[in-house]
């Protein structure tokens, strides 16, 4: 971006616009001082911690000028543009909404309970074959997120893909207004934040929320699979455009082969084509379709589309495989889990050729609320010895899935443990591998299977 003082102060309607502004480019958009950049706009956020109490920080890393809630107005700082608003954080949403309209690029957004980044990102890359493109950084994808993504784009900007997530009703109806996107992408309905929304029929309602914003000559693109979507979908007068892996969506995949690096597939618009991503698990295919159909919206050449596919880089690919001390191959997932995303994992994981067997460790998954040991239970529909020959469970609600698999794998295959019970669990599980064995780490980051990860790979002391 790059703007005067004056425009800003215009575009989020300063409260002391009367003054005379000096003329100042802003280049930037920072509220984390630490990370600003020489030209920023510093945004002071009220949080756990008042970012007013920081301006001084910010002036050191090179702010230019700054919001400043006009409650503040006894601290203002000095030999800095000051623009004084009621509300810094609604200030920054409206200056991003102020830059989109001034820039004016086609706006794709992406929300769903699982895939949005991946989506997101090869979205960005089929797109980026043809278009100048700007897509969410990392996964700010929030009410603060969604602006500064805005903020961030260059002024030839024609395309911005902007990821948009939420854990409460109404947080996705006030990004779409705000962003007013040309395509709406949902990747799918999982159960993430199910213990604010009780059920995954409310999920949907909430992640329907994004096309409240959509243009009225907009496309909404959905996962058509899902019968939760297909019903909602019907409330929704723009055009329309489904992927999936049955025969009747827009978009359906088949034909998937999947290994430890990538994945294959055919679809049923290009059905000569086989289309390759970097990375592990059918589950990607929907998220691979979804952008095939964005790509295909935007009259993206499939040629142009099945390479970008083949090359995209994920921002964020926490399922990753690394090598133990013994030679055993780990996929290793510990940093977040939710029901869905494990079943997928598991499935994937199942599914990838080893010498060895196959051991999934699991770890609680936490934030499920009152449901927690039924979905934990859940999990058991992607555990089969024949596959996967042995499991290790960890914390309280695992217990659940120990008693329900006890019945399904013949006895000394399933091993649980309480949530202080880890050591042990690494004693045995690390007694048990062997240099053919294929091992997953999937669990919550509240349960440190990083702890597991970390004795797998590093030799013990002799």
């Amino acid at each position: 971006m790059k703007m005067q003082v004056a425009e800003i102060a215009k575009a989020v309607q300063a409260v002391n616009a009367e003054q005379a502004w000096p003329d100042v480019n802003v280049t930037g958009v920072a509220f984390d001082s630490r990370k600003l950049q020489a030209g920023d706009l510093f945004i002071p956020l009220m949080g756990a911690n008042d970012g007013h109490q920081y301006i001084q920080s910010a002036i050191e890393h090179g702010a230019v000028a700054t919001l400043w809630a006009s409650d503040h107005a006894d601290d203002v700082p000095e030999d800095l543009p000051v623009i004084m608003v009621a509300d810094t954080l609604t200030a920054l949403q409206q200056l991003g909404q102020y830059y989109l309209q001034k820039i004016n690029p086609k706006v794709v957004a992406v929300t769903g309970s699982n895939g949005k980044t991946t989506t997101k990102d090869m979205i960005a890359s089929v797109l980026g074959t043809q278009f100048n493109v700007t897509k969410t950084h990392a996964n700010f994808n929030n009410q603060i997120g969604v602006p500064v993504t805005l903020l961030s784009m260059e002024p030839n900007t024609e395309v911005v893909v902007v990821e948009m997530g939420m854990d409460h009703f109404g947080e996705l109806d006030f990004l779409s207004r705000l962003v007013q996107p040309d395509v709406a992408v949902i990747t799918m309905i999982g159960e993430a934040h199910i213990e604010f929304f009780g059920t995954r029929d409310r999920i949907a309602d909430a992640k329907m929320e994004i096309v409240h914003g959509l243009k009225e000559d907009g496309t909404f693109i959905f996962n058509g699979d899902e019968p939760l979507l297909q019903e909602r979908a019907k409330e929704v007068s723009q055009h329309q455009r489904t992927f999936g892996l049955d025969d009747t969506n827009t978009l359906a995949g088949s034909d998937i082969t999947t290994s430890r690096a990538q994945t294959q597939f055919k679809t049923s618009l290009w059905p000569d084509n086989t289309y390759t991503i970097p990375m592990m698990g059918a589950y990607n295919v929907n998220n691979a379709l979804a952008a095939l159909l964005v790509a295909d919206t935007f009259h993206i050449r499939p040629a142009a589309a099945q390479q970008a596919i083949a090359s995209f880089v994920p921002t964020e690919n926490r399922t990753e495989w690394l090598t133990g001390y013994r030679g055993e191959a780990i996929l290793s997932d510990v940093y977040n889990s939710n029901p869905t995303a494990a079943r997928r994992v598991l499935a994937a994981f199942a599914a990838v050729p080893t010498k060895g067997q196959r051991i999934a460790v699991l770890g609680d998954m936490l934030e499920l609320g009152d449901q927690s040991d039924a979905l934990h239970m859940s999990l058991a529909s992607e555990l089969d010895p024949a596959t996967i020959a042995s499991v290790y469970l960890n914390g309280e609600h695992m217990r659940a899935l120990a008693e329900v698999l006890q019945e399904k794998y013949p006895a000394g295959a399933v091993h649980y443990y309480q949530t202080d019970q880890q050591p042990q669990l690494i004693a045995d599980l690390t007694a048990a591998v062997g240099a053919d064995d294929q091992i997953l780490l999937k669990g919550s980051h509240g349960i440190h299977l990083e702890k597991v990860l970390t004795a797998l790979e590093a030799a013990p002391e002799k």
